[in-house]
């Protein structure tokens, strides 16, 4: 019997603005331990990306909220040194209104944070890839009602 063929994962990113910040988790595992990013995680079989990206939020920083519109899909590649492929996700960035929570981190995060535009202007060398890119669309999202 061959081998399962390889295909990318799925997960569910929750982008959440309140005010002039967006909230991110530091990440306590692989990929991007360390880094700065979007609270969120695989999609269940059976789970919208919209209710991923929910359970994820809450999951990982104790912060209710309300799923909506859908941002452009990030595709994210993790290779070694050698150019074999470690990780490799399609993402889908979920914009996420706040109900309630101030946030803590849980799970596999190892900090929570409110930033402003400045601020991931600021810690750009500390941001998993395209994080800068989607709070930029978010922002512009979440202020142009």
């Amino acid at each position: 019997m061959p081998a399962p063929a390889l295909r990318p994962g799925c997960a569910a990113l929750a982008v959440m603005v309140r005010g002039d910040r967006v909230l991110l988790v530091r990440r306590a595992n692989p990929p991007d331990a360390g880094l700065w990013g979007f609270p969120g995680g695989r999609i269940e079989w059976g789970e919208t990306a919209a209710s991923a990206a929910a359970r994820e939020l809450a999951e990982e920083t104790g912060i209710q909220g309300t799923p909506g519109a859908v941002l452009p899909v990030i595709e994210a590649m993790d290779r070694a040194a050698d150019g074999t492929v470690r990780h490799h996700y399609l993402m889908v960035p979920v914009l996420c209104r706040w109900l309630a929570g101030e946030g803590a981190p849980a799970d596999d995060a190892l900090e929570v944070g409110w930033f402003t535009a400045g601020d991931l202007e600021t810690v750009a060398t500390q941001l998993s890839d395209c994080v800068a890119e989607v709070a930029g669309l978010a922002f512009q999202a979440a202020h142009a009602d």
